[in-house]
């Protein structure tokens, strides 16, 4: 990368990171939850803060965990997004990070995540038509076909790692139907995804931010040539659409086409992963499922709350403001946790155990909240109870082989592996599992 890359690494990444090791070794729970503790356990952190009230002010931002004030901030217009690092750091080092426009991706604008309206609203109108309900209802068939592929792929009896097998399967191939994409090219765009990722955590280390911008780099390219392939042979499907409508430059085409590809992907990836490993984890959930099978969407839900794909989000004062109290100025910044407030007592009963039929599973902020809400949601749910139903009705006597290995990221939350032994294969017919 060049010298340029480095400087906005430092400015972005490197400064928050050490900022992060200083305070965590000082004790400042809320670094420490940012760091390898909390990603391998961050409950304890979190159940710290949510102790000490309901805004609590640490040598870095403002974080919440709250369940009633993550969701108002997160539909208060007098917040926004940051364009930048989420950990502030000098306005000298902020100019040497914008002096080099990165590879469009996800973490910078013009992409939605880094967007506030009127821009924000204007971006992301002519994406959302791709998962309306009626949308999603459509790319149902291709859910089930793309599922009941892989299942007839896997071994009877085998052993097979689910997230590269299945889970990360699964949504890529829906990824690539929305974008029009050749279905060949998918092994790409999974090693690119894996390697851009960390870009949205805060402090990552310099090589994993090299393998970020390169991957960034490597999807810019064929993006280019994709999106110049659908102005000459449009097909039908969303970025065909947006192409041809003309209401999004060039860039921010391709900035927002790696949202729909990263997040679409990566959070779908993450709850399928997160929901196996639960269910093989306490088997009487899974019978009640068997016995009870309207309960799998509500099931879902409930791992959504119980382990977000998304762990934690962030939110900048744009004027001074009040919040509980507190006089913020113009500029402060407040981390939630959505985790946290998925885990809040005052919402949920018995709120650290997993219970399939909880009745206010869907009180969750999993998908944010407010304009910046997921538009993919209601997609992630059909997908996650279809292929993680089906995936157990095929594999009744699956079991864990190996206990699941986090991802080493902090926000976008999930396993890197979850080695299974699948057991028999059961034939069951599609409405079985519809």
């Amino acid at each position: 990368m060049t010298r340029q890359y480095w400087l906005r690494w430092f400015s972005l990444h490197g400064v928050p990171r050490v900022v992060l090791r200083v305070q965590s070794r000082k004790g400042d729970t809320f670094a420490r939850m940012m760091g390898p503790e909390g990603i391998a356990d961050p409950h304890p952190y979190i159940e710290t803060i949510r102790s000490q009230g309901r805004l609590v002010k640490t040598p870095l931002p403002w974080v919440t965990c709250d369940h009633a004030l993550v969701r108002s901030v997160l539909r208060d217009d007098r917040f926004g997004v940051r364009s930048s690092a989420r950990i502030q750091i000098p306005k000298v080092l902020q100019r040497f990070a914008n002096r080099v426009p990165p590879p469009a991706n996800p973490a910078d604008p013009p992409a939605m995540l880094r967007m506030n309206p009127p821009d924000h609203t204007a971006m992301r109108k002519p994406v959302v038509s791709a998962f309306t309900p009626r949308a999603v209802k459509k790319l149902r068939d291709t859910v089930e076909t793309v599922t009941e592929e892989l299942l007839d792929a896997m071994p009877s009896g085998g052993s097979i790692e689910l997230v590269e097998s299945f889970a990360s399967r699964v949504p890529i191939a829906i990824i690539f139907d929305i974008l029009g994409m050749p279905r060949e090219d998918q092994e790409k765009f999974l090693a690119w995804g894996k390697d851009m990722t960390p870009m949205l955590d805060v402090g990552i280390s310099r090589r994993t931010y090299g393998r970020a911008m390169q991957a960034a780099q490597s999807l810019n390219d064929y993006l280019d040539r994709h999106i110049e392939k659908l102005r000459r042979e449009p097909g039908d499907d969303i970025l065909s659409n947006l192409v041809q409508s003309g209401d999004l430059d060039h860039y921010a085409l391709k900035a927002n086409a790696s949202i729909i590809i990263g997040a679409g992907f990566e959070t779908t990836a993450n709850l399928i992963g997160h929901c196996v490993s639960l269910l093989l984890r306490l088997p009487e959930q899974l019978d009640r499922l068997r016995a009870e099978p309207q309960l799998w969407p509500n099931a879902v839900e409930e791992a959504l709350r119980y382990e977000p794909p998304v762990f934690i989000t962030a939110r900048q004062a744009l004027t001074d403001l009040e919040l509980e109290g507190v006089q913020l100025p113009q500029g402060s910044m407040v981390m939630l946790s959505l985790a946290g407030a998925n885990r809040d007592p005052a919402v949920f009963t018995d709120p650290q155990r997993f219970d399939v039929a909880r009745p206010n599973a869907n009180e969750h902020l999993s998908f944010s909240y407010g304009v910046h809400a997921c538009f993919g949601a209601s997609l992630a749910r059909m997908e996650a109870t279809h292929a993680v139903r089906s995936l157990f009705e095929r594999f009744p006597d699956m079991r864990a082989a190996a206990p699941p290995r986090l991802r080493q990221q902090l926000t976008f939350r999930g396993y890197a592996q979850v080695p299974v032994h699948l057991g028999r294969k059961v034939q069951v017919t599609p409405s079985t599992v519809a």
